[in-house]
């Protein structure tokens, strides 16, 4: 565990050359930097915290000439706008880091699947892959790199939903087995990773997995993006070692009245102040990719809950059941509890809906619903029914 809050400034960092950086591993060897990224301990920086070196390892290891990589720039988590930031002030290391992704894995050809409320980005994107391209084809490396555009859906930030969208197809989740290494876009191998993800990579082949492992904890190892919002003396995007308490983030962001921190957005788990000292925020802890929202005594925490249970009604595909129909009976409940139509005890059937959602939903948006729900109802049942 972190024993103080540590800033740290790699994402944002300016004097990184990207060209000469590709040399360098292209002079490493790509078994060698492979291997620098998975002793890193680098997880997936979008929330799913699966280990990057072993992604790209199984790509690689696939017998077949074309494959995909991909950066999942579909930001929609609420109170995420990391990614927004980082592709307009770190353009480079973005298309750069797919790049490597791409000589390391065998792939020719790559996408980036915009949000398309970012598409005021992609007139910038476009000038700095062009340059790219450019720069790859002197080094002897030919990788193709082009934009897709969101379809305007949460689920599509779900890696087979988006690569659903990007066939043309429905954006909903496809089951697992298989998985995108193995059959991913147009059914070849596919890495997927997010924005941040392919930024840290490029850091790695910088500063090397000795380096990057002194940052963080040994359970979360690195540096993150926190997106900041809600009742907080600080508002913006910070970027802090992994390993911290909540209480070290709340003594630095919050208000001087934080009763609750929402980490991980509307899908993470909302931690009540009691809870502050001994919560870390990392994979040991509660993961979070990368929103932290804080709220003080002035919030109704029923207000709160209410508000995610109608964001998840809406953006729910609707392909199963136990998060088609889940999503609103969980809402309808609620409403019905405060109501005084159900009894309290009635938000005792709730949790025990939101749990079997949790374990029969098809994939992680009908599985987290009950984050937010579970931790909201146990530590402020009191703002529910009064």
């Amino acid at each position: 565990m972190a024993t103080e809050l540590k800033r740290t400034e790699l994402i944002f960092k300016e004097d990184m050359d990207c060209p000469s950086l590709m040399q360098h591993v292209m002079k490493m060897g790509k078994d060698a930097y492979l291997q620098e990224l998975i002793d890193s301990g680098l997880k997936g920086r979008g929330g799913a915290g699966f280990p990057t070196g072993l992604k790209w390892k199984l790509v690689k290891e696939q017998d077949t000439e074309i494959k995909f990589v991909i950066c999942n720039a579909d930001e929609g988590e609420p109170g995420t706008f990391k990614d927004r930031e980082i592709l307009d002030r770190s353009t480079d290391k973005v298309i750069w880091g797919m790049a490597l992704a791409a000589y390391v894995v065998g792939a020719k050809e790559g996408f980036i699947y915009l949000r398309a409320e970012y598409k005021f980005l992609s007139t910038k994107l476009k000038l700095a892959i062009d340059k790219m391209e450019n720069q790859l084809r002197l080094l002897g490396i030919h990788f193709h790199l082009d934009l897709k555009f969101g379809a305007g859906a949460y689920i599509c930030g779900e890696e087979t939903s988006l690569l659903r969208s990007m066939e043309g197809h429905r954006g909903e989740p496809t089951n697992k087995p298989p998985y995108p290494v193995n059959s991913g876009y147009l059914g070849k191998p596919t890495v997927v990773n997010n924005v941040e993800t392919f930024v840290n990579t490029l850091i790695i082949a910088d500063i090397g997995s000795k380096e990057y492992i002194k940052l963080g904890t040994k359970a979360s190892q690195g540096s993150k993006l926190f997106s900041v919002s809600g009742d907080c003396c600080k508002e913006g995007i910070f970027e802090l070692e992994l390993g911290l308490t909540v209480q070290q983030f709340v003594d630095e962001f919050g208000d001087g009245d934080t009763k609750a921190v929402q980490v991980g957005g509307a899908s993470g788990f909302c931690v009540p102040r009691k809870e502050f000292p001994h919560t870390i925020i990392g994979y040991e802890g509660v993961p979070t990719g990368g929103s932290m929202k804080v709220f003080n005594s002035s919030r109704s925490m029923y207000n709160i809950l209410e508000n995610y249970l109608i964001f998840f009604e809406e953006e729910s595909c609707g392909q199963c059941t136990p998060c088609r129909v889940g999503t609103q009976q969980l809402l309808k409940g609620i409403q019905s509890v405060k109501r005084k139509e159900k009894p309290k005890t009635y938000l005792d059937e709730l949790l025990k809906l939101a749990h079997t959602m949790k374990y029969a939903s098809k994939c992680g948006l009908g599985r987290s619903v009950g984050n937010a729900f579970t931790s909201i109802i146990g530590n402020f049942r009191e703002e529910i029914v009064y």
